[in-house]
Formats: C-alpha cells, structure tokens, sequence
C-alpha cells in the first residue's frame, strides 16, 4: 500500500490516495459516508496480478479529513474525476455507499476517464416518503453515525472493541478490518476519535436524501457498461438489505445497469469479506 497526495485544483488541500498493487490496470474507489480509504483491502488482494487499486480517502475522511469543503456529492465526482486524470488513462471506476453514489455521478459527468462502472450497495434512488421532513430522514440515518463520531474513547483498543461490538461486525471481524479502525483512530490517550468530519457526513447525507431523485437521471444518463453488486442484508446485520429488490428490479428494468445479489454477506461485509470482495474484484476486471 503506497500513499499518494494529491493536490486539489483551487485549493489548499489534498487528497489522500492509497494505491495498492503496481499493475498498468487500474480502478478507482470510493468508500462509504463514515468510512475511508481502508475498506478496500480486501477487494484489492483479491484483483490479479497487473492490477493496481485506487483508493481514494473522499473529503473529510482518512487522510483527507483536512481537506476542505465544499462536501456534497457532486464534489465528490468532481474529486474522483481528478484523481483519473492524474493518471492519466481511462481506468475503472466503483464505489460502495455514499461512494457508489459519487462514482455514478462521476461516469455521467467524465465518461471519458472511465471504461466500466461497478456500484456496491448503493447508487439507486432510494424512496423518500412524500411530506417526510428530510431532517427527521437524516436524523434516523445518519444520526447515530455522527454521534460516534462526536465520540472519544479512553485508547485505541478501547475504540477497535467498539467496532468489534458492532452487529454487522462481529461475526466477521478479521485482520482488514483491524487495520481499518487504526486508520480512522486519531488523538490523544483519553480523547481518541474518529478523524471523520462529522459536517462532511451531515451534507453528503441530505444531498443523498434531498436529491434522491438525481441519482436516477444518473443512471439513465449512463453510457459505460454498470453493474450493481448488492447484499442481501443492511446496516446492522440485518435484513433486508439497503437496497430492496423491488428498487434495484425497477433500475435494472428501466436503465442499462445490470445487477447481481451477492449472498451470504451485509452493507459493510461486502466489501470486507474474502468471498464478497472476490465477486467484486471479477466485476472490476471484467471476469479477468
């Protein structure tokens, strides 16, 4: 893993990218609304020999939490457009989340930097129920997440337990996910936090409430090859998952995209896992 800085166009800050691996191929990631750049290792171990991953810390999180607003999806796209171009070469491009979400939007509005789009549990509009307040939506959503944010933790093993706790989690830990948690764990003894901008989470999150609708003018814009790979069970372990069947048959029946349920897995499993993050790397390189 080789971390790369990026400097943003306009701007005093950088963005964070891990590379890993060294071949000519190569994707770009994105990660989820409270994540980082380190949910990905399990997806680029399991790419082939000639590959290289990408993956990008987005504004406000991981290495980039120091990077600057404006937060939103739409800078989201435009960052991961920026990161193509610094490479110089069309390349694939996916997303998991929030990330899947900014990696749509970005092959609508740059398609010429990408040759294949792969979304991971997210990237479809979600329904948001007419005359719902869209603060109480994001309250219910993304409340807890910006409350463990706001946070601190005695140590940073006092932290990783946390996240060994987790429903969705704790079945499955392994070593990936260790290392994910000592990425996002800063400060000092007695006061350790995530370095996730909670105003990043905040914004991302109404954008994705408030614009829902955008998202499907996204995908029936699109003009690369795009699947969708999603997990049967959601946020906390559970089912259903984030995207409900009858959602992700409407997309699949109205637009090109293409779709394929991977079992046995959830919103963050999915990527962590070795046999989901598989799957997942045969979408990248096209059955390679």
């Amino acid at each position: 893993m080789q971390p790369l800085d990026i400097a943003l166009p306009g701007s005093a800050g950088a963005l964070r990218v891990l590379r890993f691996g060294g071949g000519d191929n190569v994707v770009v990631a994105a990660h989820g609304i409270t994540a980082s750049a380190m949910s990905f290792a399990a997806v680029a171990r399991a790419l082939p020999a000639g590959w290289s991953l990408l993956a990008v810390d987005l504004r406000g999180r991981g290495g980039s939490d120091h990077a600057p607003g404006p937060f939103g999806i739409d800078q989201h796209a435009a960052d991961l457009a920026v990161v193509a171009s610094h490479f110089g070469t069309p390349m694939v491009l996916a997303g998991q989340s929030l990330g899947a979400y900014a990696a749509l939007r970005a092959a609508v509005r740059t398609p010429e930097l990408f040759t294949r789009l792969v979304l991971v549990d997210g990237g479809l509009p979600l329904p948001v129920p007419v005359g719902v307040d869209p603060d109480a939506v994001l309250e219910a959503t993304v409340g807890p997440a910006i409350a463990r944010l706001k946070t601190t933790y005695p140590s940073e093993q006092a932290y990783l337990e946390f996240f060994q706790q987790h429903p969705a989690l704790s079945a499955a830990w392994n070593d990936d996910l260790t290392a994910y948690v000592r990425y996002d764990a800063v400060g000092e003894p007695g006061a350790i936090r995530s370095r996730v901008n909670p105003e990043a989470v905040y914004t991302d999150g109404r954008d994705l409430v408030v614009h829902a609708a955008s998202f499907g003018d996204d995908l029936a814009a699109l003009t690369i090859p795009a699947t969708l790979l999603y997990a049967p069970r959601g946020m906390f372990g559970q089912e259903p998952g984030l995207l409900p069947q009858p959602v992700v048959d409407h997309w699949t029946a109205a637009t090109s995209l293409t779709s394929q349920l991977i079992p046995d897995c959830n919103h963050y499993t999915i990527l962590t896992d070795p046999k989901p993050a598989e799957t997942i790397a045969r979408a990248i390189t096209g059955g390679e």
